[in-house]
């Protein structure tokens, strides 16, 4: 039988000050959920779930240590510096 393991990842707390200060300047709350690893036990297979931070029912991913945010997928991102436009627009 396949166990699989989750260890947590910690949001980097300098990127989570970032979007928070964007966040406030908008008069908008972000909700962050923390990320994780999840292996099977017994083999080489990982998958990292990236953190996810939600802005007006959008969910945005981030990784640890990226300035770039990705918006619902990996197909689209954004800067953190582009944030306040974004969030402007939604």
């Amino acid at each position: 039988m396949l166990g699989i393991t989750t260890k947590p990842l910690h949001f980097d707390l300098e990127l989570q000050k970032k979007i928070e200060f964007v966040c406030n300047f908008c008069n908008t709350t972000p909700t962050i959920i923390n990320g994780s690893i999840r292996s099977i036990e017994h083999t080489n297979i990982s998958y990292i779930e990236p953190h996810r931070v939600i802005i007006k029912g959008v969910t945005l991913l981030a990784f640890k240590y990226s300035t770039v945010l990705y918006i619902e997928s990996l197909g689209r991102e954004i800067e953190i510096k582009d944030l306040e436009t974004f969030i402007k627009s939604i």
